[in-house]
Formats: C-alpha cells, sequence, structure tokens
C-alpha cells in the first residue's frame, strides 16, 4: 500500500507498478463509443504517453491502446494508487502549508468510496482526468509555498507558478471549451482525446462530500414543496413518487425516511436497489407493480382512472437525464443488459418514445392533485426535445408546463454553504447560536430552525461520512456570522483544526443554468454565463484559497457555466478578512443580477444589504414603461 510521503513524489515509474486494470465490484462510467478517427486514435494515445519517459512508452502504449478501444477512454489503471482513499489528518500530509495540505485533503476525501458512492474507478468523474495526474497533483501540493498558484486544466497540472500570498493557492478550470463546439458530440471526442473533462459542480471542485450534501438538498425540496403544494409542514402518510436511486439521486429514499412521507421510487439498476436497501435507505425493494399495489394501492394513473383515487400527492424524476444517451435514463419495456447494449450501438432510438410515454403518464396525473417539479436534471428539457407536451403557452423559452425546484420551491431560500472540519470527528461545529442572531425575517428564522433540526438528522440518519463535513443552508448575513464564528473558534482553541468553507454550485451566484438556476431570470439574459464567471473571478481576488470554473453540471454538458471555491479558515484576522469580503461578493453578485433583471425580492434584498454594508452601491433598475407604450413604440 502506498503512504502518503510515497503518493507525493511524483509518478511511479521506476519500478512500474502492477496493471491490475478496473477495479473489480466498483461501478464505473457507462462504455464510452467516441467514434475517433485512427488519426485521432493515435493522437489521444500520444496526449496519454506525454506523461512518460520514451522508454516507458514502448510498454504502456499497448495497454493505453487497448483502455481507449475497451472504454472509449485511456484511464491509466496501472497507476491507480493502492492507498486507502480517505481523508487524513492534516498534518500526515507532507506540504509546506496548511492550505496545500487541505486541498490534498479534500481531493482524497472526494475519492473515498464511502463519499464518492461510485468509488475510485472512474476518477474523472470525481476529480482528474487520468490517474497519472492524481500523482502529479500530489506532489505539486506538495512542493507548494504561498508564493505559488497551481493551475489546473481540466485534470491537467499544468504547473506551479509564482504569484503572492494573497492569491489563490489552486485555480482549477474543467470543460472551457469554445462555445461554437460545446456539442455533446464533440465532448465525447474531446475528453477521449485526454485534453477536457466534465467537471460535474462541486467534485471537480474537490468540495464533494457525500449523501450528506444531496440529502439535504432533497429533504429540504421534499419539505417546501409539502409546504407549498400541500399547505402541510407534516408530510406522514403523504407519497411522493419519483424515478432515480444512484449517486445522487438515491438521496430521495432517506430523504422520505427523514420526513416521514412514502417514496416510490423507480430504479432500473437492480446493483443500485440492493445498494440502497442493503444502506436501511430502501425499506422494501419489488419487481412486481402487483405487490407495489398491494402494499400501497399504488397503479397511479391506471388506478385514478379506474377507481378515481389518486394515490400520489407529489412527484418528479431525479435520473441523470441530462446524460440521457450514456446511461443517464434508460428505454421502457428493455432490460437492464439488453438497453445497455443498445444505448451503445444507437442511444437515440429509444428514447424519445419512453419520455414522451413518462411525461403523458405524469400530465394525466397533474390534471388532479398531484403537484410534479424538474429536480435541475434536464428532464423537462430533454422530454421537450423528445416532442413530449411540456409546452406552457405563453411562456419564455425556459419555462416548462411545470416548475424547476429552484424556480419554485427553493427559490426563497439561501443555497447551501458547507463547512468541512479536516479533524472534529463528528463533534458539533460552534455555529447553531449564530443562525438566529443573523436572522432577519420570518422566512430566514423558519430556514434557520431546518438547519437546526438538519445537523440533527445527519448524524442520527449516519450520514456524515468522509471528514465529518456539514452541510446547512444561510443567506449572506448568516454566511459571514457562521464563518466568523468559526475562525474565531479556532484561534481560541476550541476547535483544535482548520476549518474548509465550500459551497454547492447549485447557488446564487455560482452557476448561470438557464433550465435550472437561473430559470428565474426573465430579461432575456438567462442564456449569458457573465455571472458565473464575474463569481469566479471575484472569489479569487477576495481570498478564496481555491476557485473553480466548469463547463457542464448538473442539467448536462454546454448546458451550464458554474463555479466554486474553498476558503481555509485558521483562526487568523487575516482568514476572518477574507472570509467577510469573499461570502459577502460571493452572495451580493447573484442577488444584483437577480434585482436587475427585475426580481421584486432580489431588489428589495439588495437595496436592505447596500443600507447595512460600507462600499457596496448597486446600479438598480427603474420601473418600466407600461405594456401599452411599449406596443405603440414599436408600432410599424
Amino acid at each position: 500500500m502506498s503512504s502518503l510521503q510515497a503518493l507525493c513524489l511524483g509518478l511511479p515509474l521506476r519500478p512500474l507498478p502492477e496493471n491490475r486494470g478496473r477495479w473489480p465490484g466498483v461501478p464505473h462510467a457507462p462504455v464510452r463509443t467516441p467514434g475517433l478517427s485512427p488519426a485521432e486514435e493515435q493522437l489521444a494515445l500520444k496526449n496519454a504517453l506525454r506523461y512518460f519517459p520514451p522508454d516507458i512508452q514502448k510498454l504502456l502504449a499497448p495497454e493505453f491502446a487497448q483502455e481507449l478501444r475497451l472504454y472509449g477512454h485511456i484511464y491509466m489503471y496501472r497507476f491507480c494508487p493502492t492507498i486507502q482513499m480517505r481523508a487524513y489528518p492534516l498534518q500526515l500530509y507532507p506540504s509546506r502549508t496548511r492550505a496545500a495540505a487541505a486541498i490534498m485533503h479534500m481531493i482524497m476525501n472526494n475519492l473515498d468510496p464511502a463519499v464518492a458512492q461510485v468509488g475510485a474507478g472512474d476518477t474523472q468523474i470525481l476529480t482528474l482526468l487520468l490517474f497519472s495526474q492524481f500523482w502529479l497533483t500530489m506532489s505539486y501540493l506538495s512542493k507548494m509555498t504561498e508564493d505559488q498558484t497551481l493551475v489546473m486544466y481540466s485534470g491537467h497540472p499544468l504547473g506551479l507558478f509564482p504569484s503572492s500570498p494573497g492569491a489563490p493557492r489552486l485555480v482549477i478550470t474543467n470543460g472551457m471549451v469554445i462555445p461554437n463546439y460545446s456539442s455533446r458530440t464533440e465532448y465525447e471526442k474531446l475528453f477521449a482525446l485526454g485534453v477536457t473533462m466534465y467537471g460535474q459542480m462541486t467534485a471537480g471542485s474537490y468540495c464533494y462530500i457525500g449523501p450528506q450534501g444531496i440529502v439535504h438538498g432533497t429533504v429540504l425540496t421534499v419539505l417546501n414543496a409539502g409546504r407549498r403544494y400541500l399547505g402541510l409542514e407534516d408530510l406522514a402518510g403523504k407519497v411522493f413518487v419519483t424515478s432515480g436511486l444512484g449517486g445522487m439521486s438515491g438521496a430521495q429514499a432517506k430523504a422520505a425516511a427523514i420526513l416521514g412521507c412514502i417514496a416510490v421510487i423507480a430504479e432500473v439498476d437492480k446493483a443500485a436497489l440492493v445498494k440502497r436497501h442493503q444502506q436501511g435507505w430502501l425499506m422494501e425493494v419489488t419487481d412486481s407493480l402487483d405487490q407495489c399495489i398491494q402494499r400501497l394501492r399504488e397503479r397511479l394513473v391506471h388506478e385514478l382512472d379506474t377507481t378515481g383515487e389518486l394515490l400520489v400527492d407529489l412527484g418528479s424524476d431525479q435520473t441523470s437525464c441530462h446524460n440521457p444517451f450514456s446511461g443517464g435514463y434508460y428505454p421502457v419495456q428493455l432490460g437492464f443488459t439488453e438497453a445497455q447494449r443498445l444505448m451503445a450501438s444507437n442511444p437515440a432510438k429509444p428514447l424519445p418514445c419512453s419520455l414522451r410515454r413518462h411525461v403523458s403518464a405524469i400530465n394525466r396525473l397533474a390534471q388532479e392533485n398531484f403537484f410534479f417539479w424538474d429536480y435541475g436534471n434536464a428532464f423537462l428539457l430533454e422530454a421537450q426535445r423528445a416532442g413530449a407536451d411540456v409546452e406552457k403557452k405563453g411562456a419564455s423559452k425556459t419555462e416548462f408546463r411545470y416548475p424547476s425546484y429552484v424556480q419554485h420551491i427553493m427559490g426563497g431560500l439561501g443555497c447551501g454553504v458547507w463547512v468541512q472540519p479536516t479533524t472534529l470527528k463528528g463533534r458539533p461545529l460552534p455555529m447553531t447560536p449564530h443562525f438566529f442572531s443573523a436572522a432577519t425575517t420570518e422566512s430566514v428564522k423558519l430556514q434557520y430552525m431546518d438547519n437546526v433540526r438538519w445537523i440533527r438528522e445527519a448524524a442520527k440518519h449516519h450520514l456524515v461520512v468522509g471528514s465529518q463535513a456539514r452541510i446547512l443552508y444561510s443567506d449572506q448575513k448568516g454566511r459571514v456570522a457562521i464563518a466568523v464564528a468559526i475562525n474565531q473558534a479556532i484561534a481560541s482553541g476550541k476547535v483544535k483544526a482548520p476549518v474548509v468553507l465550500s459551497r454547492d454550485h447549485h447557488d446564487v451566484s455560482g452557476t448561470d443554468s438557464p433550465f435550472r438556476e437561473t430559470s428565474n431570470i426573465y430579461d432575456g439574459s438567462a442564456f449569458c454565463a457573465d455571472m458565473a464567471v464575474q463569481n469566479f473571478v471575484g472569489d479569487a481576488c477576495r481570498g478564496a484559497t481555491w476557485v473553480a470554473l466548469h463547463n457542464g453540471g448538473g442539467v448536462g454538458w454546454g448546458e451550464v457555466i458554474n463555479g466554486g471555491f474553498g476558503l481555509v479558515l485558521d483562526g487568523t484576522p487575516e482568514a476572518e478578512q477574507k472570509a467577510r469580503a469573499m461570502l459577502s461578493w460571493d452572495v451580493s453578485n447573484g442577488v444584483a443580477r437577480r434585482c436587475w433583471s427585475g426580481n421584486p425580492k432580489a431588489y428589495e434584498i439588495i437595496c436592505q444589504t447596500m443600507r447595512d454594508s460600507d462600499g457596496l452601491e448597486v446600479t438598480l433598475p427603474h420601473p418600466v414603461a407600461e405594456e401599452g407604450i411599449l406596443q405603440q413604440a414599436l408600432r410599424p
């Protein structure tokens, strides 16, 4: 087994590690069919071999070529580290700065199977593009000083460059492809060539924390859906029907258990069903609809049409529909293995019919008291592309018959700030009292009460894994107050180690995504990405320890630009100053953008923020002329 010290020495070349191939028993990415020409195959192989000296290339070339033809990508499985992937205490990492040790800690936490759930089998999903890049990145981080910045190009460590102590220690970009070439087809080719990667969201910025993050968001989504659509605080006995039990969507089962409602979840992959059942997230598993009806009398559309009884209250879909042709959404009436074969050979053939059928059932139920929302996985977008009836008459092209969960359910909430303790081993952080002192309205107080409930439930349901991270939702004022409280606790010795703050990219300023995060932008700028790019740059200027900017994530390649950050709190006055400046910008940017687009709630928030803040001055929109005046002015 490798040690942390050995991991930081660079690529192991003399001797080469044994080629053990793919790890058995670990889920892997679907086999890809990038359609490379012979010349492009040679280029992909050349790109991979350039990491190695010439005398080793002859040995590695045949196995890399085999990986390319078997899997559609060169992963370099020979160089998969044998060390147990987990977040080790900071002091164990060979490093010259705390920031570097924190980054290494976060990378290895990303790759901990208990966190990643998909395992460390295909690291491009989580952190990097190739296994060789992992070794090089760890080596660079071990050498880095406070006067250097590590630059990452889509998983490739370009190198350490001179900077300054106030600059980020790490700058990450993933998938930054020229817009005209940012199509799914081009992505498959560029990924196979080893020159870009799908950064996803928090995984690509080294801040993924495992099931707690997605379960937390799902709990609050379903809870607030009950409040909005059903007028209920207690969802006991209510039925939530949805799809998906994978690495992210599996959270739906646990969320239902925490909230006390009944969830009926469809999943095509038996391995995912078994895993969730073994985890205790599912109570029962069946492949018989009749048995399901006996348990719930749940035939949904059929039951409604034959008996007039609606047996479901809330519904959604959390399949990986943003990537429908690579295993994200499976066609109906085919077995799992048969569907995988068809998807590999002709992925576009069976899906449109299945999506149309799916939407037809939703539409029938929605005629009654059934409430459906898009879960940010591009389900309605892909259904529209398949010709399904999801149109909302008179709406903009970012709106559908059913709302996005961001638009309708979570729009009133400040999105997640993530707290990453490094050595706390599950002890609660000293932040709960700061929730209510920072609350300015009743809605914010309710949000903080949900946070307190969540912190208790996360521990109770064994969702705190890996580095013992915590996740919560908070507005701008609360985020700053919590960060300052944590930094002061470190300074006083109440907390014995540095703490990393991050957040989901799915946030008020971090993501431009016209069918999810910015679906409620109505001035025509929903397809513009200035906000996410400005956020990335602004966080870097205001003290972030590292920053990341991605193409793709959540709703698919070419559909979103998103970014995130990591901020190390070490108890120093400088850390507090950085937290105040950076976290304020990290929220105000997106609120000001929504204010300018005509959002009245954002207008109210930004005006209050300007009154409370020194140095903040925002361009405010004037009321626009009445529609009749506009029509008259534009009359031919």
